[in-house]
């Protein structure tokens, strides 16, 4: 079986992990996580990182520096994991949901400016598959309307728009290592700050309430409760499995990139005859090969699509529902406008196997395997 996702392994985790345990400083803020933090401040060039335990708490942590309170009004897309859409509600926020464009499955731009209340807090663009929203359009819409930006980038490490990194060019940025990210460390995110007002209060509010980063770095003589907080640390275990693949953050992309570039231009003849549809990668974007997919024409073939697939030892998968369908996107949301392309399309998308280590073998055979079955 060709597994949909096998998360990284470099060869220099285990060593690093034991590192820790050696140092006997296995929980928050080591060496290690310092390090990680250091290394994708340098590379994305950004005035503050912090790791965090998950994206998600990066996003609630981004939720609370931006004073998010109940009866404000949040606007993002439909299409995206829970998460984004969690962290706001947890403040009392209700999440405005917007339509997608078709090709790049990311938030309409053009469509945000009338979702825009008295209410409205924040724009939270999710760069889907790594490929970046158009970020000139929504930068411009914030600045007009006093907006802040807080950028889901969760699939968009070593991603870029015109140069800028993904998660940079927002007031703040989020960013995943869980297993299935091109990076991991398990379970694991950071919070990206662009501008200095928020670095203060983002280390005592992950430092549950405490101003215990200012005590280590000889501010104060002793630490105490300041203010609300929660324990946003990851184990520096996790950092250190994550810094080994950090260090060889550009030949994991490489190769992620070439797999992806096969899948397109091996599946290339099938969008040519109009019996699917590729990514779009719009100019002036540059992606991190998350995740490479195909559209059927409608739900009934993709769902032939992944049955043939799992007999052929392939495991492809289908990917979000809808937010604004579900339940709890029902009471705590609304959807603004109509929805035409939100649903149509995240029914036809299917997600092929896409992981650093992949044989060439592997991906061709997929390749071989979607033509087969379109032929």
């Amino acid at each position: 079986m060709i597994n949909f996702n096998v998360p990284p392994y470099t060869g220099k985790e285990m060593d690093y992990i034991k590192q820790c345990v050696e140092a006997q400083k296995i929980c928050g803020d080591g060496q290690f996580t310092r390090k990680c933090n250091e290394w994708i401040e340098k590379k994305m060039k950004v005035r503050k990182c912090l790791l965090t335990t998950s994206c998600t708490h990066a996003t609630e942590m981004a939720a609370l520096l931006a004073g998010i309170k109940e009866g404000d009004e949040v606007i993002m897309p439909s299409y995206t994991f829970v998460s984004s859409a969690n962290a706001f509600v947890l403040r009392g926020a209700k999440v405005v949901f917007v339509d997608i464009r078709p090709d790049t499955m990311n938030m309409d731009e053009n469509l945000i400016e009338q979702a825009i209340t008295e209410k409205t807090k924040a724009i939270v663009p999710v760069h889907y598959a790594g490929v970046a929203c158009e970020m000139d359009k929504i930068m411009e819409l914030a600045k007009k309307y006093r907006l802040l930006v807080i950028e889901d980038a969760a699939q968009g490490v070593m991603s870029n728009y015109h140069g800028q990194a993904l998660g940079t060019i927002g007031d703040l940025g989020c960013y995943s290592f869980h297993e299935t990210k091109n990076y991991s460390m398990g379970e694991g995110g950071a919070l990206l700050m662009r501008d200095e007002l928020y670095i203060e209060e983002a280390e005592i509010i992950r430092e549950k309430g405490t101003d215990r980063s200012r005590f280590f770095r000889g501010q104060v003589d002793k630490y105490t409760w300041v203010n609300y907080g929660s324990s946003y640390l990851p184990s520096d275990m996790n950092a250190a499995y994550l810094y080994a693949q950090l260090e060889l953050a550009e030949e994991i992309n490489q190769e992620r990139l070439a797999i992806w570039n096969r899948y397109y231009e091996g599946l290339r003849p099938l969008m040519e005859e109009g019996r699917l549809q590729l990514p779009t990668i719009p100019e002036g974007c540059v992606h991190n090969a998350h995740m490479f997919y195909v559209k059927a024409a409608d739900f009934e073939e993709r769902t032939a699509l992944i049955s043939f697939l799992k007999e052929q030892d392939i495991l492809s998968v289908f990917h979000y529902i809808p937010l604004h369908t579900s339940p709890a996107g029902k009471q705590f949301g609304r959807f603004n406008g109509e929805d035409v392309y939100t649903t149509k399309e995240s029914e036809r998308l299917t997600r092929l196997p896409l992981y650093y280590n992949m044989t060439r073998e592997q991906n061709e055979y997929i390749i071989d395997k979607v033509k087969e079955f379109y032929r």
